[in-house]
């Protein structure tokens, strides 16, 4: 192993490949700010170039570096317009839009820097300690352990309602389990409440769905707000976070690149999950008085879904590197790279080809360095898109939200729906309704339906619950999660 780590080391710190780590970083870490280009496209824009490279080590540490360098990328725009860039970044505009809101533009960035930086680290140093004996692990899950996985997710809403928003919160996850069942189901392959649209055969895509809920209400807050977004002036306030901060956040920055690993390790969990689940932990732990600043502008709200993110990201590079096993859409891709530069995934690999695969590791390390050293210094200059004047920046986010929906599905119907949707937001927002649960509810929805239609085909009905100790306990915990806060709140008013 030692020799292999070498070898690596050796191959990540060529002079090319260095080039090639800094400038992945760089693309996807500009290109992820755009609303619509998630990882997926970009690396799929990149492909071409990193198999014209010929050398399999500097392709792979080309397209690893814009993955984590879009998801890195994409919470600016969530933390400065509301505007989620990539899917797992959503859950970083829950508190790091509320603090660009309050002049503190500079303390988000800065936190999210820190938190990823951390979390890719932390997640680089687990992948090289336990990816021989994680792979054997990521195998037990099945698709009944991953239906009761979300069931977890779902129980755990009631970290995105603000008091007495409970009942609100369980409404809003129900529509977002509805919305998830339009299009083609996975038990039978029928359109289901598709009203005979064609385009609509696929499903709601989650791209629209989400700039529909967050950036077109936020467009249209902007115009009913009489205060001027560059009325400070341009000036960046609160760039470095105190040592009382550090403090705080430290904690979470650990528990979340543990967690957020390990829900990366399993195939189909990811970066999106990560970050809610993340999010909903440490809303959850937090003392009483914490817990009622989630959603208004917590450092702890901000640096949980950060560190879960960028640490499931690496985490998902162990199924895919030891077992051949794509763990989402995103890998999925990576995996037809190597494929096309003659490179076979999966246990061997590490015996066969270890300068590759210690080479894509080390090469973590340095991207997440580059990423940190290259992001700090420009805060200042990227916290300064707030100061731009109103009626600049409202046309600026309707034609961002507007491309992101069309190049999500390439689609001039997913504008109709972004409408729509977006309509429906603004009144949702105004009768003060929590939009996060939707989006859970529409993730989580989709994949429930999968890996449960599955399981009653493998077991002819509802046994497998019974069968599987581990889907029993997981579905015992978001029991546990329901059940707790209900008693606490009883105990709490007697």
């Amino acid at each position: 192993m030692l020799e292999g780590i070498l070898i690596g080391l050796q191959t990540a710190l060529s002079l090319q490949n260095l080039l090639v780590v800094i400038g992945g970083c760089l693309i996807g870490t500009f290109i992820g700010m755009l609303p619509g280009l998630g990882p997926m496209s970009i690396i799929a824009i990149m492909i071409p170039v990193a198999i014209s490279m010929g050398d399999p080590s500097a392709a792979l540490i080309l397209l690893a570096g814009v993955y984590y360098g879009a998801i890195f990328g994409g919470s600016t725009s969530s933390i400065l317009l509301n505007a989620p860039g990539v899917a797992g970044t959503v859950a970083s505009s829950f508190d790091g839009y509320p603090m660009s809101q309050q002049g503190k533009a500079g303390k988000a960035l800065t936190i999210a820097a820190i938190a990823s930086f951390a979390g890719g680290t932390i997640g680089a140093i687990l992948l090289m300690i336990f990816a021989p004996m994680l792979s054997s692990v990521a195998l037990l899950f099945h698709s009944a352990e991953y239906f009761a996985l979300m069931v977890v997710g779902l129980s755990a809403i009631a970290a995105f309602a603000g008091p007495g928003q409970v009942t609100k919160a369980v409404m809003m996850t129900v529509l977002g389990l509805i919305m998830a069942t339009v299009g083609e189901g996975a038990l039978f392959n029928m359109p289901r409440f598709t009203a005979g649209i064609m385009d609509l055969q696929s499903g709601f895509g989650f791209i629209t769905l989400a700039m529909a809920m967050f950036a077109l209400p936020e467009a249209v807050f902007l115009v009913l707000k009489p205060k001027n977004l560059g009325d400070d002036g341009g000036e960046i306030k609160d760039l470095r976070i105190t040592r009382a901060e550090a403090r705080a956040i430290a904690p979470v920055i650990g528990r979340q690149s543990l967690q957020g690993f390990f829900i990366g390790v399993l195939p189909g969990a990811g970066a999106t999950i990560a970050s809610f689940l993340g999010y909903a932990v440490e809303r959850n732990i937090a003392p009483k008085a914490e817990q009622e600043e989630f959603g208004k502008g917590s450092i702890k709200g901000l640096a949980a879904p950060e560190t879960a993110n960028n640490a499931a990201c690496t985490g998902s590079f162990v199924p895919l590197l030891t077992l051949g096993i794509p763990g989402s859409g995103t890998t999925a891709i990576l995996l037809g790279a190597l494929i096309a530069l003659n490179v076979t995934p999966g246990p061997r690999l590490m015996v066969d080809e270890p300068q590759i695969f210690w080479a894509v590791i080390m090469s973590m390390f340095i991207g997440n360095l580059v990423l940190l050293i290259l992001n700090l210094p420009l805060i200042p200059y990227i916290a300064k898109l707030l100061a731009i004047p109103r009626n600049y920046l409202i046309p600026f986010i309707l034609f961002f939200t507007l491309m992101g929906a069309y190049i999500g599905q390439n689609n001039a119907t997913e504008l109709l729906i972004l409408v729509g949707f977006g309509v429906c937001g603004i009144a949702l927002k105004f009768a003060n309704f929590p939009l996060p649960p939707l989006l859970i509810g529409f993730i989580l929805g989709g994949m429930m339906e999968d890996n449960f239609s599955r399981s009653m085909q493998l077991y002819g009905g509802v046994s497998f619950i019974l069968e599987r100790p581990m889907t029993l306990g997981l579905l015992v915990i978001a029991a546990g999660l329901i059940v707790l806060p209900i008693l606490t709140a009883r105990r709490t008013k007697s």
